[in-house]
């Protein structure tokens, strides 16, 4: 009787490594299979990530105007300025954030430059208003008008009142309290 069971216990023990090593092979085959399937799309993904940079430096470079056809407009170059908190005439606060429209880029990077003096002197226009001079449409489009003009003093001195590098102050965020 225990020569018999001998024989069993070798035939079932012959079947399980072939049942594993079929499941190996196909996780191994699975693996395989999802890691190529992920290289791909990463590389797809980058390749267009990189056509998509070389699609906006084209963008950029067909905005700017072409001399030779008499084009006229150019795209608009605007500079973020920092948050401007200051304490109106009175006991109110004024949070003021602004974009600045220029002329083209290299005088956008010397208004960057500017920055600290046109910060003071802005704060220094700021601070002097009454918020009630500030409530109106008119109000805000004259405080546009003299930032406009103050900034284009201090990146181009000697330049006229409406005239020069600087185009259009634009209030983005514009707060009383």
């Amino acid at each position: 009787m225990a020569k018999p069971a001998k024989p069993e216990a070798e035939g079932t023990e012959a079947a399980p490594p072939k049942k594993s090593k079929k499941l190996l092979i196909i996780i191994v085959v699975a693996l395989v299979l999802v890691l190529a399937i992920g290289g791909g799309v990463l590389f797809w993904m980058k390749g267009h990530s990189a056509q998509d940079g070389e699609d906006e430096e084209v963008a950029t470079e067909k905005a700017k105007p072409d001399k030779k056809k008499g084009a006229k407009e150019a795209a608009p170059v605007y500079v973020a300025l920092d948050a401007f908190t200051v304490n109106l005439v009175g006991d109110q606060f004024l949070q003021l954030v602004i974009s600045v429209e220029v002329e083209d880029m290299p005088v956008g990077d010397k208004l960057k430059s500017y920055t600290p003096k046109l910060r003071n002197n802005v704060m220094m226009l700021l601070s002097s208003k009454k918020s009630s001079d500030l409530m109106t449409k008119e109000g805000k489009e004259t405080l546009a008008t003299e930032i406009r003009d103050l900034m284009n003093d201090i990146i181009e001195p000697g330049a006229k009142a409406g005239q020069g590098p600087i185009k259009e102050v634009l209030f983005t965020s514009f707060i009383i309290q």
